[in-house]
């Protein structure tokens, strides 16, 4: 049953593309630097980025849905569509079109196994369902509901049955719709009262998951509102039938191969207040008709994105045996169907020789090879293992970074998205194995058009232990050999992430103002292998303040015309740390510093933020029982070295790194006499620089590069630069 049609638009195409060939690395420069200079990249040019996402491939190979998301500056928004791309025999057939009605957002398209439908995400009017279905198996049609499925789809795979999470308090319930008032504001299990509750409009807090970043309202407490449970309803719609009643979120759901059997994940003990607490999520399994959830996992620790083969004899997932340990790709054999999905006999690990953290594993079309996204240095790349030589190979190459790759069900197409350096997200298309690479759209040739861009260099030093460290140079845009330029070091966020090859607009924008910009990956960066991203642990800043200054010492000895008194220094989240650490136990190095949502003290971070789980494992313990440690660690500690004029930015509603150690800073410098400014975003969480308003996000890219001007060339010209 149907109902609730909106118009769909199969074949408008409003822009031009075409599709060409993979550029070597040498092109990907070459087609940025042309003879004529142009200006460089600006914080206002960010309204004009398109970042394509969501590739999901047809069945058939036939035809690639992908989001693509622009910002509406007139009004401070993103607008996102789907669009599609035919394909003929492998190869593009036409260019891009937008699928989606332009008037409302759209985004998150996924196929029916049958290639028949393609449901997506979308607000439309006052509809409290948001998930929409259009039928591709003719030209035109109306996007409409299923009857009773009000979560994202998951087919089963004869395309019969659709299972959704939602939670059971009301399945056909929005999530967005208004919940009662205060409800889960006071803690039922509170032992406080009140005299008159009419007069009391605060909250009673009794779990440490009251708060989360993203969400800039407080959550109510967790006991009063039903986790999200698994349902089931026939393809053609009709009343969903709830399946599991289990006291956690069920989450990566999954069918098996024969259409009886659904898999999930869940961890009991999500809401439980522990200190230290090893990951848990263990992987079900559940009859389509119903009955008792049976865990299928028996090992301790993390399993997740369960994977069925296209025979269903197997089941892949990813395990992480406890907090700071290497995930692997496992591989179980399934018994009989008339088992319910029970395991057969011990799960082998696919990627036990391979020092890296591979992504959620996706079956080739025969079932022989798994293949995985995933960081290597500092790129994302496809990567590939034989379930029978369990011998890692990388797919795709290159200096950038590759995201969200999709097949057909044949395996005879793939589809990603890429961006490096120089160019920001498109649509690219391949064979499985790589070959006859090409792209498929060109939403951000007109910015790249009027502006020119600035190749980075790689660099690489070694610190006092041997180890290699690696990382970037970007000259300044219309750099003179022999002239003197200031330069900026930034730092990324984690401790566990990672820089690299993919874009940047920022690097761009200060490398257009003027300054050398230097992005490296020290130890505790992803990418390098485990051994690498766990050497920091017990010793934040203490271990990788010898990677950023010997990368500081490199880049001034490869450079020589950088100038060794006008080097700043900016990085946000544990960034932000780093940046008041090395001010504050290396204040001669720096002349200037941004520091964004940061930590200053990590007794009072633990005590605040969501996120304790992140020192309990790096520190050994709570502070309580590293007590020493914490106050070590903590940048509050040597606050009376700091001599760099710093600007501090951080938002009013970010639960991961609080306002408050970033007033604690603001304060310290300002009674200090150092030149310090506070900018507080409203409305804005952890998130301010990836997804947050563009307005704010923008503002926040001018003021990082103003400030830098202004301390960095503006004010050494108006005085003799001295040594800090």
């Amino acid at each position: 049953m149907r109902s609730a049609r909106s118009t769909i638009l199969l074949v408008s195409a409003l822009a031009l593309f075409v599709a060409v060939p993979v550029r070597s690395a040498e092109e990907r420069v070459g087609a940025a630097q042309p003879q004529a200079q142009k200006r460089g990249l600006t914080p206002a040019d960010y309204y004009r980025e398109v970042v394509v996402s969501d590739v999901a491939v047809s069945p058939a190979g036939n035809l690639i849905a992908f989001s693509v998301t622009t910002v509406v500056e007139a009004e401070n928004r993103r607008h996102r569509e789907i669009w599609m791309q035919r394909l003929r025999k492998g190869v593009p057939d036409g260019t891009p079109f937008r699928f989606t009605d332009p008037t409302v957002d759209s985004s998150a398209p996924r196929w029916s196994p049958d290639g028949t439908l393609v449901a997506f995400t979308s607000k439309r009017g006052k509809d409290s369902n948001d998930v929409w279905a259009v039928s591709v198996a003719q030209a035109g049609g109306e996007a409409h509901h299923i009857e009773g499925v009000t979560a994202p789809p998951i087919w089963s795979r004869d395309s019969k049955w659709i299972a959704f999470v939602k939670s059971p308090s009301n399945p056909g319930e929005d999530a967005d719709a208004p919940k009662p008032p205060r409800e889960g504001w006071i803690a039922p299990d509170a032992r406080s009262r009140t005299l008159d509750a009419k007069r009391f409009d605060g909250r009673v807090i009794t779990n440490l998951r009251y708060k989360r970043d993203g969400t800039l309202e407080l959550l109510p407490d967790p006991s009063v509102r039903q986790k999200p449970q698994l349902f089931v309803v026939p393809a053609e719609g009709g009343q969903p039938k709830q399946l599991t009643r289990t006291a956690f979120e069920v989450g990566g759901v999954v069918w098996s191969a024969d259409g009886r059997t659904i898999f999930f994940t869940g961890d009991e003990y999500q809401d439980a207040n522990l200190i230290g607490r090893d990951p848990s999520t263990a992987i079900y399994a559940i009859a389509r008709d119903g009955g008792e959830p049976r865990r299928v996992t028996a090992t301790a620790g993390n399993h997740a994105q369960p994977s069925v083969s296209p025979d269903g004899v197997r089941i892949a997932y990813i395990h992480t045996a406890k907090q700071g340990e290497q995930p692997e790709i496992m591989v179980a054999d399934l018994a009989d169907v008339t088992s319910g999905g029970t395991l057969r006999g011990q799960a082998q690990s696919l990627t036990a020789s391979w020092d890296n953290i591979p992504g959620a594993p996706a079956w080739s079309a025969d079932g022989r090879i798994i293949r995985f996204g995933a960081g290597i240095g500092g790129d994302s790349h496809v990567f590939e293992v034989p379930i029978l030589s369990k011998q890692v190979r990388q797919v795709t190459a290159g200096a950038r970074h590759i995201t969200g790759f999709s097949t057909s069900r044949d395996g005879s197409v793939m589809a990603f998205v890429e961006d490096d350096v120089l160019h920001p997200t498109e649509l690219y298309l391949a064979r499985p194995d790589g070959t006859g690479e090409r792209r498929l759209t060109s939403f951000n040739d007109a910015l790249l058009a009027d502006v020119d861009m600035v190749p980075a260099v790689k660099l690489t030093w070694k610190v006092k232990d041997g180890t290699p460290i690696e990382g970037w140079v970007m000259r300044p845009l219309g750099y003179v050999a022999g002239r003197k330029y200031p330069m900026i070091l930034k730092i990324h966020g984690g401790p566990y992430g990672a820089y690299g090859t993919g874009w940047f607009d920022q690097f761009q924008m200060l490398s257009a103002s003027g300054f050398f910009v230097l992005f490296t990956n020290p130890r505790g960066s992803t990418g390098y292998g485990h051994a690498y991203q766990w050497a920091t642990r017990g010793k934040w800043g203490e271990v990788d303040r010898e990677d950023y200054l010997g990368g500081v010492d490199a880049a001034i000895a490869k450079y020589p015309d950088v100038d060794p008194r006008r080097i700043g220094i900016s990085g946000g989240s544990y960034g932000g740390f780093m940046t008041n650490w090395l001010t504050a136990t290396v204040p001669e190095r720096w002349a200037a510093a941004v520091t964004a949502r940061s930590i200053t003290d990590w007794e009072s971070w633990y005590g605040a933020s969501d996120a304790q789980g992140l020192t309990e494992h790096a520190f050994y313990g709570p502070p309580w029982e590293q007590r020493e440690l914490y106050r070590r660690l903590s940048p509050i500690s040597y606050v009376e070295n700091v001599k760099a004029p710093t600007l501090i930015l951080v938002g009013e509603n970010d639960h991961r790194t609080p306002i408050a150690d970033n007033e604690m800073w603001f304060t310290a410098l300002k009674k200090r006499n150092v030149p310090v400014e506070l900018v507080r975003y409203p409305r804005s969480s952890h998130n301010l620089s990836r997804s947050g308003e563009p307005w704010l996000l923008v503002d926040r890219l001018e003021r990082i590069r103003s400030w830098f001007v202004y301390w960095l060339i503006e004010q050494p010209a108006r005085r003799p630069t001295t040594q800090p």
